[in-house]
């Protein structure tokens, strides 16, 4: 490389000798910089979302492409975060994304030591046909005094901090709906 383009490379002359004397913009930045992309310049689509951690609701943009989320940031639209998130929340992208995320149920029945893989519309089944025994087993129509209580004492809802306020105000409705009273959150306790 010559001289004059050993100067050229060099910021401080570039800044001196160009449109840019107070090295801001152009005159900072170097050829790799310029090359560099951002990840979601690619993104097919952005989906908006709410961290599912805790229950501020922090909102974020889910990119998408190719029906796969390849990054997840905060939404600077919002009024709660302004596009700021947590470490955990910066985190997301690895609940959706991550190689330990199982993609199938897994079942081991009663008394079993071994874990067998179920189809999601069995599982499915078994938990509702569990919920409802519970509920039926458990429910109390009338108090000793013959007042009316329709509710169960069999299920119960525990909440936990990855569900975002959404999900959590669904499960109170499908909860109450059971007649169950005994439903709490973590985030509340």
């Amino acid at each position: 490389m010559g001289t004059r383009g050993w100067l050229e490379s060099w910021p401080v002359w570039r800044q001196l000798s160009g449109a840019d004397p107070l090295g801001r913009g152009v005159a900072a930045e170097s050829p790799r910089q310029r090359a560099i992309r951002p990840r979601t310049a690619d993104a097919d689509r952005v989906v908006h979302s709410v961290c599912p951690y805790c229950a501020v609701g922090c909102a974020q943009n889910v990119y998408v492409k190719d029906g796969e989320v390849i990054q997840i940031e905060g939404n600077p639209d919002s009024p709660i975060s302004r596009g700021r998130l947590c470490p955990k929340g910066s985190a997301s992208k690895q609940l959706v994304t991550g190689p330990q995320r199982e993609q199938k149920v897994r079942y081991r029945a009663p008394y079993s030591s071994e874990w067998t893989d179920l189809d999601l519309d069995v599982a499915m089944d078994m938990v509702a046909e569990r919920v409802l025994a519970a509920r039926d087993k458990g429910w109390q129509n009338h108090d000793e005094h013959g007042r009316p209580l329709r509710r169960t004492m069999g299920i119960a809802s525990l909440g936990g901090a990855t569900l975002d306020n959404e999900e959590n105000y669904l499960i109170k409705k499908l909860f109450t709906a059971l007649g169950a009273i005994q439903i709490e959150n973590q985030a509340r306790i």
